[in-house]
């Protein structure tokens, strides 16, 4: 097991903030050194938001699982993130895996999994409360769940609370013995937790894990975000290793089952994994990880000592059972100088900032095809609507570096198209119509220049809109 130096390793972060390289965003929480994954105890005490993280603070590889800790009371001012949660002993040596967070007490508990491996490298993952303390560590307390049940292999993990009539429950993710992923619901029973079973779904065989689970209710509908692993990929759908989705529908416990509709992608880009909502009374705030596991030879900010973001916030509205997905409304006070676009052309041509948001709609006409070019110099992403296939493509075949391919996924327009495209130093957001869809991904220009958004399209199309210089999120 490693030895962590909190002191030495906070003060580490404290000293290369801000950010200097032309590779780190300004407006996505990542770390300056080290590796960052899944979103982690989401939860907000008085007018405070508390954000946990997946970190390994020694090395840009996937060992080392700690918990990093900042707090925002506006998603624009952060506290410098710290160590806060790391492996100290026999239940956690090889990993403080993900989990929830909660309010006991006027204090932030988390609810997390302890991964712990034999000398035959056998798993025993078991399931741990522990209390933020003044000092920002979290102080490790009752074991709730030993090891996985009977039935189950031991990938077992990433607790996630909820409240039913007043009573805590915890869903988790598994692997049945079969090789099937699934989730298991436990029931709040005094000082005991009690498994109630699988949560019934009409995915029987949908994937060999179910990662991150997270139950959440809009009045009477829920939602059950998961992140299914081994899903065969589709023409415009699942083109991930690994998705990060939902179903939407009616919930009961009693019989231990969702009533719910299809399986939905949160997100269609290349790089979005094991989101987790944030709960501020009727408000639901995602945030995701920017990154995507087993594909690190994608990004080559591991050469400079770091890896990965998380997403933007972003408000989950539930409507007619379909995610629609915003950018938190705080991010507008990043707004600097603007320029207007009101034009009508087959080719339009802006320079954008280095962090920038396009807020674009576009009148499709007689136009069958739209063409938006991000250029870097030589390099270049497109993002292509083809109105008679209602698709949109990403492509990144032209950059020099870091992940290429394409994404495809459809989208409905009829006569207008809109989207509002958050563009960081390397990381990208894209939501469309109103956010029923969005893409979130990677680029990583060679060069530190600013870049050029070209609209092109088969014929006149008319484009209203704003283009935003974004400033950076500030650590004190």
């Amino acid at each position: 097991m490693e030895k962590f130096d909190k002191k030495e390793i906070d003060l580490k972060v404290k000293e290369n903030l801000p950010f200097k390289h032309h590779w780190h965003n300004q407006f996505h929480l990542e770390m300056p050194f080290g590796l960052i994954n899944d979103p982690n105890g989401l939860t907000k005490l008085g007018d405070t938001y508390h954000i946990f993280f997946q970190w390994n603070p020694l090395g840009v590889v996937h060992k080392n699982k700690c918990w990093a800790h900042t707090t925002t009371k506006d998603f624009i001012n952060y506290t410098t993130p710290e160590l806060s949660l790391y492996p100290t002993d026999i239940h956690d040596k090889d990993g403080c895996y993900s989990g929830c967070g909660t309010i006991e007490n006027n204090s932030i508990r988390v609810l997390y999994t302890c991964n712990s491996k034999d000398e035959n490298n056998v798993r025993t993952p078991a399931q741990r409360f522990g209390t933020l303390q003044s000092d920002g560590l979290v102080k490790k307390e009752e074991i709730v769940v030993e090891k996985n049940p009977a039935g189950y292999t031991a990938h077992f993990r990433d607790p996630n609370l909820f409240e039913v009539h007043g009573v805590r429950h915890f869903v988790i993710g598994v692997q049945r013995e079969n090789e099937t992923g699934t989730a298991l619901i436990y029931r709040e029973d005094g000082n005991n937790w009690k498994n109630l079973g699988e949560l019934k779904t009409d995915y029987k065989n949908f994937g060999f894990m179910w990662e991150c689970p997270g139950l959440v209710n809009f009045g009477d509908e829920w939602i059950l975000i998961f992140s299914p692993q081994g899903l065969k990929e589709e023409e415009y759908q699942y083109q991930n290793i690994y998705q990060a989705g939902y179903i939407a529908g009616k919930m009961s416990l009693d019989s231990m089952e969702m009533f719910h509709g299809k399986f939905y992608e949160l997100d269609k880009g290349f790089d979005f994994y094991a989101p987790q909502v944030l709960h501020d009374g009727n408000r639901k705030i995602l945030f995701g990880w920017m990154g995507m596991p087993d594909k690190d030879d994608e990004y080559p900010t591991g050469d400079e000592g770091w890896k990965f973001s998380l997403t933007m916030p972003r408000d989950l509205e539930l409507k007619k059972g379909k995610i629609y997905s915003k950018p938190a409304d705080e991010i507008k006070k990043l707004r600097k100088s603007s320029v207007d676009i009101k034009e009508k052309s087959s080719e339009i041509k802006k320079s954008l900032n280095k962090c920038s948001e396009s807020d674009l709609n576009f009148k499709l006409n007689d136009s069958k095809k739209i063409n938006l070019t991000l250029k870097y110099s030589d390099e270049q992403t497109e993002i292509i609507f083809d109105k008679m296939t209602q698709s949109v493509t990403i492509d990144r075949s032209k950059m020099k570096l870091g992940g290429k391919g394409q994404r495809k996924f459809k989208v409905y327009a009829d006569e207008e198209l809109n989207l509002k495209m958050f563009v960081d130093r390397t990381a990208i957001e894209i939501f469309f119509q109103d956010g029923e869809e969005v893409a979130t991904f990677f680029v990583f220009p060679k060069e530190d220049i600013e870049p050029e958004l070209i609209i092109s399209s088969d014929s006149a199309v008319g484009v209203e809109g704003k283009i935003y210089e974004l400033g950076r999120f500030n650590f004190e």
